[in-house]
């Protein structure tokens, strides 16, 4: 009785702390995913969830220990200059992103890849120049991509082809520069211009390029025709000479036939 009571004794303090170590685990991971990122302010409430708010923090770059049930995330006001790929992947139930008044110059490929929930973004007065698709894969919300320097040409007007953010949000792209520049869309909202396109420079570009290639292979197998014609036309002319420099065969028969008629 007494080694039994021992056993369970030990076996009992082990489970204890099993469990207490299981029951530490879970709260360091709830606050691990759950804690608010350093210097910003968190709010929390059950209709709208987790509101972070990173604003005038001087921040450079996107923090990364937001909480990963974070709904809202105010970004605005800093110094940020780039949105790396999978930048918020980790937070697939954000349906509001601000990202105004940094300093944003690019959005790699999949930047905001992994929010299919996101409802709202902001790029607003950023220093975005060039509008591509790749960072908007799979986004459907509505963006606001106001007082950014949009440097319209035939590359803008393609990308906005594949991108599936709200047709008003495209609005916003208003031509800083163009090219090419007669065309004369700068200071207009590129959607809203009339019969605009930009990429038939290109394509009259791109037509004339190909005329000019193929005139030069033209030019190039016209010249080597000529040149082989030339080489043949020498090569026969010098085996005709040569031929005419051999003793005829009439002259070798009328030789041999004097010899026979001597012996």
């Amino acid at each position: 009785m007494a080694l039994l009571a021992d056993w369970l004794l030990r076996h009992s303090v082990v489970m204890c702390l099993l469990l207490h170590s299981l029951v530490l685990m879970t709260f360091c991971f709830h606050h691990a995913a759950t804690s608010c990122s350093k210097n910003c302010y968190c709010t929390e409430s059950d209709n709208n969830g987790i509101t972070v708010r990173c604003s005038k923090l001087q921040l450079i770059e996107i923090p990364q220990d937001l909480p990963n049930d974070t709904r809202r995330i105010y970004l605005d006001n800093n110094s940020i200059r780039k949105i790396p790929m999978n930048a918020f992947a980790a937070l697939p139930h954000l349906v509001e992103l601000d990202l105004s008044h940094n300093e944003l110059t690019q959005l790699e490929p999949g930047a905001f890849r992994g929010l299919g929930s996101l409802q709202f973004l902001d790029l607003s007065s950023n220093k975005l120049m060039n509008f591509k698709a790749e960072p908007f894969e799979g986004l459907k919300a509505r963006a606001n991509l106001t007082n950014n320097p949009w440097h319209c040409d035939c590359n803008l007007q393609m990308a906005l082809l594949h991108v599936d953010l709200e047709p008003a949000s495209l609005t916003g792209i208003v031509c800083h520069t163009a090219e090419p520049e007669e065309i004369g869309v700068q200071g207009l909202a590129f959607l809203l211009a009339p019969d605009i396109d930009l990429c038939l420079y290109m394509r009259r570009t791109t037509d004339v390029a190909m005329l000019v290639v193929m005139f030069g292979w033209f030019t190039m197998v016209i010249s080597y025709l000529v040149y082989y014609v030339r080489a043949n036309q020498e090569d026969a002319r010098r085996h005709l000479e040569y031929l005419k420099s051999l003793p005829s065969r009439q002259g070798k028969s009328e030789e041999s036939s004097t010899i026979s008629t001597v012996v």
